[in-house]
């Protein structure tokens, strides 16, 4: 305590002696032994306190090493010391000592905390003296050495900067007195520095590497080193998706999606339709996220997708990507209309236009292709047009639908009915088939007279063959050469009997031989060999072609007309009644 709070105790206690015996008395034996104490202190005041002088055995001393002795030199007896630490009350701890009159006081192993001004304080009675003023130096450090950079962002045991930034080093490191510093950088164009902090202006990748510093104390004969890791971070430009070239079909097939970039140390993320994509059982992404998988391709994932690359001092984002799925042809319509709704029975007037549509949903848009249940003709295109309706067009007409990508084909049909037909009027179908029964009529009819003449012309044959084998044995029953006056009137025709059987000849007058003339008749073997000797000859066949006589001479008899010109076959007529 200050010694004016010393006397302001004091005075206190004579107002109180003063005030008591008048309001309380107390025994005649403590009454005198007040007045023998207020005296007592009376005399103590009145006699100074000597001077006090504080020693301490070295001002300066080192952490850990040393220790430090503090003596506080007073002749005064029945006193009270205290010792001030930094104008505080010192708080003893395990480190330090008093001595038994604690004017001796011994800090057994000094901290950096011990330093600072020291005092003893002198209590006699109410007077209070200090002492003079002793200081304490402890020399300490370095401690681990922390090399900092304002403009970076630790990961982990790497400090990343952004390239073209300028870059601020400095070194944490507690020691006393302040030590020196060593750099070692990883480029050698950079002049190291001798202090804690220094600057590099417009940060490149050739800056990248470990810096390292070296912080020693001179007193403490103590140093460290400090490390970082600095790696510089490209501002980074837009990434690309890549993707297969392969047609992508619906449900058939699945695809990956690749961010494709140039920087090594960046982050991927993920877009779908501007936002952030969720990975889903169809939706998968790598451990990195460099790629994105999607299964079971449907319509809908066309996207448009985006894959974006960052680092925590820039971003770039790819240019959207909008998938072409393959899918279709769905259900077929076919109508009447670019508009209008699906028909399946048409009726239309006789000799009006039509127009039919085909549509499907499909990517890429289907073929189309018309037909009809009555021909064999197939017309391409989505649209079918037929100016003036008849008969013929009646029926079902079919379109399909097909998509060269997918393989898949579609189709729809229907019924077109043309009002105002006569009702004589037989369908086309009839009139085929009476067309084909007349040519089936025309053929059979052909092929019997054909079979007909065939078989006659086999049979004349036969017979021509019979009646020239008998002519050349047997002498003709008749000949007959026609007249000069014949000649002229009409063209020269050679006309012979011909043979007919016995029954035949009886029942009809001809021209004979006279009976009476054997020799006219042939014999079956030659003259030659006839034993009796040569005959007479036989008689000359006369050159002319024989013709019936004229009608003047002979009216009974009728022949007709050459029957086989290559043969010379004539047959005779039965005069009429």
């Amino acid at each position: 305590m200050e010694l004016a709070g010393f006397h302001c105790c004091s005075w206190t206690v004579i107002l109180l002696s003063a005030l008591l015996p008048t309001t309380w008395r107390p025994p005649a034996a403590a009454h005198f032994i007040h007045r023998a104490d207020l005296l007592s202190n009376t005399q103590m005041e009145r006699a100074p306190l000597a001077k006090l002088t504080l020693t301490v055995n070295q001002s300066t001393v080192t952490e850990q090493r040393e220790m430090a002795v503090f003596y506080c030199n007073t002749n005064a007896d029945n006193i009270t010391i205290h010792w001030v630490s930094n104008n505080s009350l010192l708080v003893l701890n395990e480190r330090m000592k008093l001595s038994a009159d604690n004017k001796t006081l011994t800090i057994l192993i000094v901290q950096r905390e011990d330093s600072g001004s020291y005092l003893c304080e002198v209590q006699h009675g109410f007077e209070v003296q200090r002492s003079n003023t002793a200081s304490l130096t402890v020399n300490y450090g370095p401690d681990p050495v922390s090399i900092k950079l304002d403009s970076g962002v630790a990961a982990g045991d790497v400090v990343e900067v952004m390239e073209g930034n300028t870059v601020n080093f400095r070194v944490e490191a507690q020691s006393s007195p302040v030590p020196a510093y060593a750099w070692y950088l990883p480029s050698d164009f950079i002049q190291p520095p001798t202090t804690g902090t220094f600057t590099i202006d417009a940060v490149s990748r050739e800056h990248e590497g470990m810096y390292r510093c070296l912080v020693s104390n001179p007193v403490t004969n103590l140093s460290r080193l400090g490390v970082v890791k600095v790696q510089v971070l490209e501002k980074v430009t837009a990434p690309n998706i890549e993707f297969p070239t392969l047609a992508l079909v619906e449900n058939a097939t699945s695809v990956t999606l690749t961010c494709k970039t140039s920087h090594q140390r960046v982050g991927v993320h993920w877009f779908l339709k501007g936002q952030p994509l969720r990975p889903s059982d169809r939706l998968t992404l790598s451990s990195q996220n460099r790629t994105l998988t999607i299964h079971g391709l449907q319509r809908d994932d066309i996207g448009p997708y985006e894959c974006e690359v960052w680092n925590w001092g820039s971003q770039a984002r790819s240019v959207p990507l909008k998938l072409t799925i393959n899918y279709g042809p769905d259900q077929v319509e076919i109508t009447q209309g670019p508009a209008s709704g699906v028909v399946s029975t048409i009726e239309a007037m006789l000799n009006s236009s039509l127009t039919l549509y085909c549509r499907a949903d499909s990517i890429p848009g289907a073929r189309y292709q018309w037909t009809h249940e009555h021909s064999s003709k197939v017309l391409d295109g989505e649209q079918l047009s037929i100016e003036a309706l008849r008969q013929e067009h009646q029926g079902i007409y079919s379109c399909t639908s097909s998509n060269d990508v997918t393989g898949l084909a579609r189709s729809a049909s229907v019924l077109v009915m043309v009002v105002g037909l006569q009702s004589s009027s037989m369908s086309p179908g009839a009139i085929a088939g009476i067309v084909i029964g007349i040519l089936v009529a025309i053929a059979l009819a052909i092929g019997l007279g054909y079979f007909l003449y065939s078989t006659k012309d086999r049979w004349t044959r036969r017979r021509s063959a019979s009646d020239t084998t008998s002519s050349n044995t047997i002498p003709p029953t008749s000949v007959m050469q026609s007249t000069p006056e014949s000649r002229h009137n009409k063209p020269m025709t050679v006309y012979d009997n011909t043979p007919k059987p016995e029954g035949e000849a009886r029942g009809k007058k001809m021209w004979s031989l006279p009976r009476d003339s054997p020799e006219q008749f042939y014999e079956k073997k030659p003259p030659s060999a006839a034993p009796e000797g040569p005959r007479k000859p036989l008689p000359q066949i006369p050159k002319q072609p024989l013709m019936p006589p004229g009608p003047g001479r002979n009216e009974e008899s009728n022949y007709e007309k050459l029957l086989n010109s290559n043969h010379s076959l004539y047959c005779k007529i039965t005069p009429s009644a």
